[in-house]
């Protein structure tokens, strides 16, 4: 990377912090980082949430941060939820990365890219306690090259 690309990548990172953390209505947010810009399969990016409000509705989104190089326009997940009371639940999601004449969708600097994909909507939690939200990404290319970060935010609904 170069020093021009790790400059941008600084001011991106310290704006998104910056940005979340103005939010009052943020329950939980948080980035994975990957080594080498590469994510591997049997890396999961795992994020303990302490939820304490079972009444309130709750926006769920995905954050990715990839480089411009991104060989595809999607990134498949394989996602376990586990609930405080133990109980395990499986999915599987598709974040859209590009539309379909192959321009990110994301906000740049650079040639990094930043997207939050909103994926469950006024959402409540059957449970207070803490749930484990494990991601694993799904693709065929093992590992996944330019993908930098991970994000998982909750926030209270409007």
């Amino acid at each position: 990377m170069t020093r021009r690309v790790k400059i941008i990548f600084a001011i991106v990172v310290l704006f998104s912090v910056l940005v979340s953390s103005c939010n009052k209505n943020v329950i939980y947010t948080e980035y994975r980082k990957f080594n080498e810009n590469e994510w591997f399969v049997k890396e999961k990016a795992v994020f303990e949430v302490d939820i304490k409000d079972k009444t309130s509705l709750n926006n769920i989104s995905l954050m990715v941060r990839h480089a411009d190089g991104y060989p595809y326009s999607n990134i498949f997940l394989f996602l376990e939820t586990t609930y405080p009371d133990g109980k395990m639940e499986k999915d599987t999601l598709e974040v859209i990365l590009a539309n379909t004449k192959g321009e990110w969708m994301g906000s740049g600097a650079g040639d990094i890219y930043d997207l939050k994909v909103p994926i469950k909507r006024n959402v409540k939690f059957p449970l207070t306690g803490k749930y484990k939200f494990a991601f694993q990404q799904a693709m065929r290319t093992d590992p996944l090259p330019l993908v930098m970060d991970f994000g998982f935010e909750i926030e209270k609904s409007n």
